[in-house]
């Protein structure tokens, strides 16, 4: 059975009122029509991302955005006038709009929308879309409510360079203002309406990837394995998941961006257009165009100029900051982010115990589950009891009633999984003369002190990092966790969510590096108790953990195909969704 999304004890207060402006854009009233959920992510959340549609609609409105004369008053209009780039606003309704282009003749005025698409055809010939209609309008009710006489409106569409003319009756103007109406009540209210279902406005919208509408509606219905059963995904009884044929992918495979790491000690990053420079003293020894990569990761002493800093910033790439040995420092990100109110539902939560609990359960048990699955995978002979342990250990976890005890089930856990963990290395012997080997016995850190629990630990630092990006890039306060608590500098929220993926992305990236013998003994460093990669070694190493990332896996629960770095963003959004009551539960990520 299908559980409820969260309900909050008695005292909880009701969601806050959103802190708007004052004066609603009619092209914000277009959008609410459209699609009420992309209203919300883009007036009250402050979202938006573009298209192919978008830049060239941008493109498109180049000419008619620029300044025109500007508007005479009413009672001074000429005979003939054409001018573009007109706001004005309505007092009585708080509206504002802004016209394209104004056309007076003869004491009329009339708003000239340009749209990128093409008109609505029907039998009784051509007409605009219900969008349209009512932001034109608004813009007609503007123009009215400032002294103008308007008794028509035209949009232009680029597509079949048409216009399609609107008379504005009574009829047309209840319509635009019901519709207003409605879009700032659902501002007021603070909740994220429910997607379109299985709609064709979704499949060409630049925010699916974001509002997630196939995979929410699939959880809503209950069909994605609902309820605490989500992390036995793969075990008996499991419930039935959506059909490829009932779940549209709307979310691209991969990202076209790549991160780029730079791993040589005394490099100095500069900017000149859009491109970066990496120089060496002062020889320029790369060179990386701002609008091909998605982070820029420096490792140890490298310099980083303002002028790159800033353009870095405006292009909302992240700069990711790691000491030599790889230890994660922390980032600096434009200000990309604006929705406050995720960050306020989420420390409200992160006070509640039940709702950490409940998270925490999910996230630990999904964490036994893939190290299990791990070990049946690579171990040269898993041994059965071992693996019956840890299935125990799951169900377990699903059952705590407490986080203390939660913690001891999963160092119960952990001590079953990494007591095995040698037999998944199967490496040849290095050179006798080689100082270091891969005899892995127990998980070390603080520092690492042999190689095996060196590459953990990198790794952990690179996958800490990649999730705090995208708790950034979501809404999130990655600081702010459920299940690791706050601790001054720890990015706990990202901690939380790495628990699934550790084996199946940094755990399979060391495997990779050590079986493959992209590193060997001789590329790892001591000093003092503490076992370090070499330069060379972490190249190799970076390049293992982007091949796992780029690698495409099959979600569990709707069943199509991302890379993992694309899975830790769906996952992040999930999670916010789940936090701000879209969806009953959160579906851990568990591999088959």
């Amino acid at each position: 059975m299908a559980t409820q999304p969260l309900s909050f004890p008695d005292e909880a207060p009701s969601p806050e009122q959103r802190d708007l402006p004052e004066y609603l854009p009619a092209r914000m009233v277009n959008e609410y029509v459209y699609c009420p959920r992309l209203f919300f992510y883009e007036w009250v959340e402050g979202i938006f991302r573009d298209s192919a549609d978008t830049v060239e609609g941008s493109h498109q409105h180049q000419r008619v955005d620029k300044e025109g004369k500007g508007l005479p008053p009413a009672d001074d209009l000429p005979e003939d006038l054409r001018t573009r780039s007109i706001t004005l606003s309505s007092e009585a309704h708080r509206v504002i709009a802004k016209m394209d282009v104004v056309e007076a003749k003869d004491g009329m005025v009339t708003p000239v929308d340009y749209k990128h698409g093409r008109p609505r055809e029907l039998d009784a010939g051509l007409e605009m879309w219900p969008t349209d209609r009512v932001q034109l309008a608004m813009q007609a009710l503007v123009l009215r409510e400032n002294g103008y006489r308007c008794d028509e409106a035209v949009v232009y569409y680029a597509a079949t360079k048409q216009r399609v003319r609107l008379t504005v009756d009574d009829a047309v103007i209840a319509e635009a203002l019901d519709a207003v109406h409605a879009a700032r009540e659902t501002a007021r209210r603070g909740v994220l309406p429910d997607p379109l279902v299985d709609s064709p406005k979704c499949t060409g919208c630049s925010l699916a990837p974001i509002c997630l509408p196939e995979e929410t509606n699939a959880l809503l219905r209950g069909e994605a394995a609902l309820g605490e059963q989500l992390t036995f995904f793969g075990e008996a009884g499991a419930p039935r998941k959506p059909s490829k044929s009932e779940l549209r992918r709307l979310v691209t495979p991969r990202d076209e961006l790549r991160p780029a790491y730079l791993n040589t000690q005394g490099l100095r990053v500069g900017k000149s257009g859009d491109v970066l420079q990496v120089k060496e003293k002062d020889t320029l020894r790369q060179q990386i165009r701002l609008n091909e990569i998605n982070q820029l990761n420096l490792m140890g002493n490298i310099q980083v100029s303002t002028q790159a800093v800033q353009a870095l910033a405006q292009a909302d790439v992240p700069v990711c900051y790691f000491s030599q040995g790889g230890w994660f420092y922390g980032i600096t990100q434009g200000l990309s982010t604006k929705n406050v109110f995720l960050r306020k539902a989420q420390f409200k939560l992160a006070e509640e115990e039940w709702f950490c609990l409940r998270l925490a359960r999910k996230l630990t048990a999904g964490k036994i589950r893939n190290q299990r699955t791990m070990l049946m995978r690579n171990h040269e002979e898993p041994p059965a009891l071992v693996l019956d342990q840890m299935r125990t250990m799951a169900q377990r976890a699903e059952e705590a009633e407490s986080l203390e005890q939660l913690l001891g089930i999963e160092g119960n856990g952990a001590r079953l999984y990494f007591g095995e963990f040698g037999g998944m290395l199967k490496a040849d012997e290095d050179e006798p003369e080689a100082r270091f080997s891969f005899d892995f016995q127990t998980r070390n850190r603080r520092p690492p002190r042999d190689p095996v629990n060196a590459l953990l630990s990198l790794g952990y630092s690179m996958l800490a990092k990649d999730l705090t990006v995208a708790c950034y890039a979501v809404g999130f306060d990655p600081m702010m966790g459920f299940y690791h608590q706050p601790r001054f500098g720890r990015p706990a929220l990202a901690l939380d969510l790495m628990e699934p993926f550790r084996p199946l992305i940094v755990e399979s990236a060391v495997l990779q590096v050590i079986n493959t013998r992209m590193v060997t003994a001789r590329d790892f460093i001591a000093a003092g108790r503490a076992v370090a990669l070499k330069p060379e070694g972490r190249k190799a190493f970076f390049q293992s953990y982007e091949s796992r990332m780029d690698t495409l896996v099959t979600h569990p629960l709707f069943e199509y195909r991302l890379s993992y770095r694309r899975m830790l963003e769906v996952q992040a959004r999930l999670l916010a969704q789940y936090i701000e009551g879209s969806v009953p539960e959160y579906p851990v990520f568990v591999t088959r």
